[in-house]
């Protein structure tokens, strides 16, 4: 497994709410891993940080050497890459975390639009609307 791409999304119902995350992971030797999980009542960045940790945390088991992520949030985005600092006590723990992991891996994200990122965005809501109901 060397290299592989992932799209991200989490979302919640209110601000905060319920809350859930979607990653669709492709390049694998099996097809596209797909997953939904519940996150439990977030906000919506700490939704966005847990999809891109489990994208980050899958590409690790993997032994993936190299991972591209693509994700809606310009938030996430750009505190990844560098050109945000993030200051958000609430996040920065998440933020760190996912620092480490990408560290192990030949990591790069970009953001892409809502549209373009719509299976992930449909896990993300499946999930959270399955337990929130």
């Amino acid at each position: 497994m060397s290299e592989l791409v992932a799209y991200v999304d989490g979302g919640s119902l209110g601000n905060p709410g319920p809350s859930g995350i979607g990653v669709v992971i492709n390049g694998g030797e099996r097809g596209p891993i797909r997953i939904a999980k519940w996150i439990g009542h977030q906000d919506n960045n700490v939704a966005e940080y847990a999809a891109l940790m489990e994208a980050l945390q899958c590409a690790v088991s993997l032994n993936a050497r190299k991972l591209h992520v693509y994700s809606d949030s310009q938030v996430v985005v750009r505190q990844m890459t560098g050109e945000y600092t993030c200051r958000s006590p609430r996040l920065y723990s998440l933020h760190w975390t996912c620092r480490k992991l990408a560290r192990s891996l030949n990591f790069s994200i970009s953001h892409v639009p809502r549209k373009d990122n719509a299976e992930a965005n449909r896990l993300a809501q499946a999930a959270l609307r399955r337990r929130a109901n």
